[in-house]
């Protein structure tokens, strides 16, 4: 399954920050823009494999939502 999530770069002194806003935390960095947004997907990855983890047991439902 692929999901699409925002990400936001900020370019700086050392190279680019990269952040999801959707997920509280997740951010990364990178020398170049294709570095930081490869390295973004891995973390995102790795976050939901963290949250998935976490939620083990839980009753979790899905809700649509229009925007």
């Amino acid at each position: 399954m692929s999901l699409n999530y925002p990400a936001i770069l900020k370019k700086s002194e050392e190279g680019y920050a990269v952040g999801c806003p959707p997920l509280p935390g997740c951010w990364s960095q990178g020398v170049t823009e294709e570095e930081a947004l490869q390295n973004i997907r891995i973390a995102i990855q790795e976050y939901l494999e963290v949250l998935q983890e976490n939620l083990k047991g839980e009753d979790v439902r899905s809700v649509t939502v229009s925007v």
